[in-house]
């Protein structure tokens, strides 16, 4: 079995729970997809990590991060996956608003600026949350180069990041 096709059966085993619930986007659904039980399992996360690096390939980026929280642990594991084929790779946290002491940073980890990233989620719905991350990337001068997510739910998401080119 492929680590895709492992990372898919534990998604489907662990991470899907049945009943009416409301997403962060405040929309209903019937299912949850409750991906940290995934992205912070030791068992789950390193697949998490290959399988991420490999459908993002193709893409050239030297830094990963996302909007905390469901970014944290993917950005984690890719860095760690990357170490392992011996290839550097950063990550970053993209706090919800800026620290108010401090630094007074709201992207956390190396300085991004004129670096290229790589912002991702762990659950899509309308585009939100890496949005958010992909405008605070901007901010302090990183050139992203794309979103990656986990789950997709086909509900707009992946046309709303398209369209922010």
């Amino acid at each position: 079995m492929t680590d895709r096709e492992q990372l898919l059966s534990l998604i489907r085993d662990l991470a899907v729970v049945h009943g009416t619930v409301t997403l962060s986007s405040g929309r209903e659904a019937d299912y949850y997809l409750d991906l940290r039980r995934i992205t912070l399992s030791g068992l789950a996360a390193p697949l998490v990590g290959r399988v991420m690096l490999e459908l993002t390939e193709d893409l050239d980026y030297d830094a990963v991060g996302g909007l905390t929280m469901a970014a944290d642990p993917i950005a984690t594991a890719m860095l760690h996956a990357a170490a392992a084929q011996g290839r550097r790779l950063d990550a970053f946290v993209v706090r919800k608003e800026a620290k108010a002491h401090g630094l007074q940073r709201r992207v956390e980890g190396p300085d991004l600026d004129g670096r290229r990233v790589l912002v991702v989620e762990d659950t899509t719905t309308t585009g939100g949350s890496p949005l958010t991350a992909l405008a605070a990337c901007r901010e302090v001068g990183a050139e992203v180069v794309g979103v990656a997510t986990i789950a997709d739910r086909a509900t707009g998401a992946a046309e709303k990041i398209a369209a922010e080119g």
